[in-house]
């Protein structure tokens, strides 16, 4: 065992497992929040401004918490947060009220204010994380307002390490992040091309949704979905 130890430690030491350990090991996983639709992990929310990705948001965060299914999607109930940095209370309430009237939840959080990656968000997020055990989704509206400031913002390399920070948090304890993001207005032939940034967003994320409208007024959405865990 103490060989094995030093081995470990050797700078040069590769961990590997053979393909019989791998099959052979029993690898814990909590089950999805939605059935085939959304699953624990860090996912981009993605959409033009003004959309109604706040509203989808608020949605999907007041099934979550209440255990109502959506769309025909069974949903497992689990305390939701809500960090709605681009609005203040009064319009949450507003919102709410207009969607869900009076009714009461203690298991939906909100907060209009965060700090930023790398100064005081990480600490916030665990502070809450191990007050709520039963915590399942943290919702990050908008992904804009929580990123380091820099001169090098829009590197593939930053946006991959932002997603990567984030995604360690949300891996560790076994939770669902979304992160609301804008998209961009060059069209693409693949939709997900349009989300703002490089690709090393999407390609340190878990999977994406995508909220489009073929006129803006319309009441009718498409919602496209891409995921390591969930179908197309």
């Amino acid at each position: 065992m103490q060989r094995e130890i030093l081995r470990m430690m050797d700078p040069s030491y590769l961990k590997t497992v053979s393909m019989s350990e791998l099959l052979d090991n029993v690898y814990q996983s909590k089950p999805p929040l939605m059935d085939g639709l959304l699953c624990r992990g860090t996912y981009l929310f993605v959409g033009a401004p003004k959309l109604g990705k706040s509203f989808l948001m608020t949605q999907l965060a007041y099934h979550i918490s209440t255990g109502t299914p959506l769309w025909n999607y069974p949903v497992r109930k689990g305390t939701v947060l809500y960090l709605a940095l681009e609005d203040d209370y009064r319009r949450l309430q507003e919102r709410s009220y207009r969607m869900f009237g009076t009714a009461e939840n203690e298991s939906l959080f909100f907060s209009v204010s965060a700090g930023q990656l790398g100064r005081g968000l990480d600490e916030q997020l665990t502070n809450f994380l191990r007050e709520h055990p039963d915590t399942s989704l943290i919702i990050i509206d908008t992904l804009q307002k929580v990123r380091e400031i820099g001169g090098d913002n829009y590197s593939y390399a930053n946006d991959y390490q932002i997603i990567t920070r984030l995604k360690a948090l949300a891996d560790n304890y076994g939770i669902c992040l979304l992160l609301v993001h804008h998209t961009r207005k060059q069209q693409a032939d693949d939709k997900f091309d349009m989300i703002s940034g490089t690709t090393g967003l999407l390609g340190a994320a878990d999977g994406a949704f995508l909220l489009t409208k073929e006129i803006r007024t319309s009441n009718a959405a498409c919602l496209d979905v891409s995921g390591r865990d969930q179908p197309d």
